[in-house]
This record gives C-alpha cells, sequence and structure tokens, in this order.
C-alpha cells in the first residue's frame, strides 16, 4: 500500500471519529446526572411538608387532579367578604368548581410558600397557618399579587398514612 492509500485511510478514519463527536442533536440533550432525585416534584402526602408541596405543584402545572387530591370530601372553605362585612364558605364540589376557573383563566400562577407561623400536629390532626405569596397572571397586563396566610386543618388517614385538607381558613388581602 503506497503512501497517499494510508493517509486517504488514516483521513477518513479521523473525519469519521471527528464526525462521530461532533453529531449531538439539541433536542435530545444528556441526562441530568446532578438531578437531585430525593425531591420529586410530587410527594406521596405522607407528610405535612407533601401537602403544600402538591398545593405548589398543582398551581404552578394547574392540575387538579393533584389538586382534587389534597381536598378531603368534608372540606370547607372560608374567606372574608370585607365590602360586605360577612364570612363566605363553601364546600369540596364549589372548591373544585372555584379552583378549575381560576386554573382555565389564568396564564400564569406562582405559588411562594413562606414561613409556618403556627403548628399545632398530633398523629391524626393539624393546624397550619403559613404565610404565603401567589401572583396571579391573567395576561401580560392584568396580575394580581395576593398575600397572606392559610389556616388550615389537616386530617391523616390512618390506613393510607395521607393527609388531606379539611377546612382552609383564607387570611389573605384579596
Amino acid at each position: 500500500m503506497n503512501f497517499i492509500c494510508k493517509i486517504k485511510i488514516l483521513s477518513g478514519i479521523i473525519l469519521i471519529i471527528i464526525l462521530g463527536y461532533s453529531c449531538t442533536n439539541p433536542f435530545a440533550p444528556k441526562y441530568d446526572e446532578d438531578f437531585d432525585n430525593n425531591t420529586p416534584p410530587i410527594s406521596d402526602q405522607t407528610t405535612i411538608e407533601g401537602i403544600f408541596q402538591n398545593f405548589q405543584y398543582a398551581y404552578t402545572f394547574k392540575d387538579t387532579l393533584i389538586y382534587g387530591n389534597l381536598i378531603a370530601s368534608d372540606f370547607v372553605f372560608t374567606y372574608r367578604d370585607y365590602e360586605n362585612g360577612f364570612d363566605v364558605s363553601w364546600g369540596r364540589d364549589e372548591e373544585m368548581r372555584t379552583t378549575n376557573g381560576l386554573f382555565t383563566n389564568s396564564e400564569r400562577l406562582d405559588l411562594i410558600w413562606n414561613n409556618i407561623l403556627l403548628s399545632t400536629v398530633d398523629s391524626l390532626d393539624a393546624n397550619i397557618v403559613r404565610s404565603f405569596n401567589l401572583n396571579i397572571t391573567f395576561n401580560p397586563t392584568d396580575v394580581v399579587r395576593v398575600d397572606g396566610r392559610v389556616n388550615m386543618l389537616l386530617k391523616k388517614d390512618p390506613i393510607s398514612k395521607k393527609w388531606r385538607i379539611t377546612r382552609w381558613l383564607d387570611e389573605s388581602n384579596f
């Protein structure tokens, strides 16, 4: 084999190696090895923090299925109607309709849970008062900011060990 044939073969091998390493699909990036697998985006609701994590997930992704799993069958939501000067309450069905309307009619929901201000927990019941910030983006020129506290009563199912919200007293500025 002459020198020119050897150079052509070597050039071909180098070209194949270069093409093999340079062909990276930008739409199929490598797996992120540094991803923290210890904090999944959805909790199994066996912890109180899991309730708040799933609540935030449901709002962020407008997921009524995840949200519905947080709400107990005997759920009661109460807020203060400041214009009329009295409290308004509703049950689970109205809560699901109202939340679905919020999810459907907003472009984006940004919920941030802040400090837990009060926590009374025993084996099957918990009362949690926690502050939050919620930005509701209906469109780029219509953004509503809600700051306040939730006062929630949670019950733990003794069989499934899952917590559910049974009462939510809204203490926000809205």
